[in-house]
């Protein structure tokens, strides 16, 4: 009996798989272009402080919650149709925002980035499951995809930069519009539509109980790094886990399913999706922690700070790209592990910084850590999209980009106040200062807020504990890291090296 071999992708398929780079990139961009613009457009718009915290969060907030059923809607109705939906209502929600006149209206328009942006990433990812057939090529073509998000990511400040010091705050929005034409133009041409036949209607209460689970735990991570865990972070996280259970429940009984559980049962991915979230945290918290360091600690502007992010940002994409061309003869588990090795050696050398004036050691550092999740980012969102049967994928796709979201965000909330914690511990212990609720005893912003009225011995304590901070968020996170260097390999062990049998 011979067994039929996969096709392999042609021309069409890569030019197609550049079409589906752009709005990938688009999204990392859009994430670190809004520090840049927040200043500016604050003293524009003069939003509240409620505001101003729903301007930057409610992007993210509908992203996660709405992977899931954007996911599975591009399995109901084409996953073509739907990133190309997507990207209308991207390009019309930015241009929304670069022209708001009020916060409330800047505040609506990100909500409507965000719930476009939900329609992009995994019909992205998904229809890469469509184009590319054969295992090794799809692996490629992922670790490709899985570079772009952070490339825009790494390229927001210098775009930003440039564009906020020539025109107003508004323009850093605009940069969507033309990757929207160019995707409108050239998807038709490029991309293939799929949709699976035998998927039944979408599930509204599924959809509605898949909200109610994501964003109050959404909610609990943000609230519990801005103000600590209190009462609040505690509810939301009971609120979300109960609504788990009932989405769980109500999935197990349809026959049509908004998530099909069954994926799970397959240990790779499981596995997969377990090792992105946990190695998530550790990058999120890094990226961070790293951004502050060089822009309040190294007193770098946010366009040098950029452009020194780009020795990072070339290490993912050498570990994206050369990951899967390993993978056709090493097992993946062994390269997640041994790159996984490589970002603990990253945070060791993070953990050493002793101050200003260690830029080239944060840089070296921080590209090993990028080091590690080009790697997984790639061989991991492979083996969760090459686990799912193709009518699935745009589940699974969704998937792994909900848990990527909640392990950056989770990163951020818990690593970032573990370094603000140990930041106002060494303030107040090295203080003379007779009032221990100033504005420079809580983070090093508000320092740098307050630098006309402080001393410069107070100034460099205040870096020096901002320093701390990140020694010792790195130093947990390195010996964490290694942990799951060492699961990675046992639980990864059976998968095979890509297109090679067990």
């Amino acid at each position: 009996m011979t067994t039929s071999t996969p096709p392999r992708a042609q021309a069409r398929q890569w030019a197609g798989l550049a079409v589906l780079a752009l709005p990938t990139a688009l999204l990392g961009l859009d994430v670190t272009v809004m520090y840049l613009a927040i200043p500016e457009l604050s003293l524009d718009l003069r939003p509240s402080s409620v505001e101003a915290l729903w301007i930057m969060d409610a992007y993210g907030f509908m992203i996660a919650g709405l992977l899931i059923t954007m996911g599975t809607l591009g399995d109901r109705i084409g996953r073509r149709r739907l990133l190309m939906i997507g990207a209308v209502a991207f390009g019309l929600a930015s241009v929304a925002a670069a022209f708001s006149t009020s916060a409330t209206m800047l505040v609506a328009a990100r909500a409507a980035l965000g719930i476009a942006g939900a329609t992009l990433m995994p019909s992205t990812l998904a229809l890469i499951s469509n184009m590319f057939a054969d295992a090794r090529q799809r692996a490629l073509a992922i670790g490709i995809w899985a570079t772009m998000f952070a490339l825009g990511m790494a390229v927001g400040p210098l775009i930003g930069g440039v564009l906020l010091t020539t025109f107003w705050w508004g323009s850093a929005f605009l940069v969507a519009v033309p990757v929207v034409v160019l995707v409108l133009v050239s998807a038709p041409l490029l991309l293939p539509e799929y949709r699976d036949p035998d998927a039944g209607r979408l599930d509204l209460p599924s959809v509605g109980l898949s909200l109610a689970a994501i964003l109050p735990v959404v909610y609990a991570i943000k609230h519990g790094a801005a103000d600590g865990i209190d009462i609040q972070v505690v509810a939301a996280v009971v609120v979300g886990a109960g609504f788990s259970a009932g989405f769980v429940r109500r999935q197990n009984r349809l026959v049509d399913p908004l998530l099909d559980l069954g994926l799970f049962r397959t240990p790779a991915f499981s596995a997969a999706l377990a090792i992105l979230l946990i190695g998530l945290v550790g990058v999120g918290g890094a990226m961070f922690l790293v951004t502050q360091h060089l822009q309040l600690v190294e007193q770098l502007t946010p366009l040098q700070a950029g452009l020194w992010m780009g020795p990072p940002a070339l290490a993912m994409f050498v570990a994206a790209i050369g990951a899967p061309l390993l993978a056709r003869r090493i097992r993946p588990g062994s390269i997640v592990a041994a790159t996984l090795a490589a970002s603990a050696l990253g945070y060791a050398l993070l953990a050493s910084v002793d101050g200003p004036g260690s830029v080239g050691l944060v840089v070296v550092g921080f590209a090993l850590v990028y080091l590690g999740l080009g790697a997984i980012a790639s061989l991991g969102t492979d083996l969760v999209v090459g686990s799912a049967p193709a009518n699935k994928a745009g589940s699974a796709a969704a998937m792994s980009e909900t848990v990527q979201e909640l392990g950056l965000a989770i990163g951020v909330a818990v690593l970032g106040s573990i370094a603000n914690a140990v930041y106002r511990e060494e303030i107040r212990s090295g203080s003379t200062d007779p009032d221990p609720g100033s504005p420079h005893a809580e983070s090093l912003a508000g320092a740098i807020g307050q630098a006309d009225r402080l001393p410069d011995t107070v100034l460099d304590a205040a870096r020096q504990a901002q320093t701390t901070g990140l020694t010792t968020t790195a130093l947990v996170t390195a010996a964490a890291t290694l942990v799951l260097a060492a699961l990675a390999a046992l639980a990864l062990r059976r998968v095979p090296a890509v297109g090679g049998d067990d």
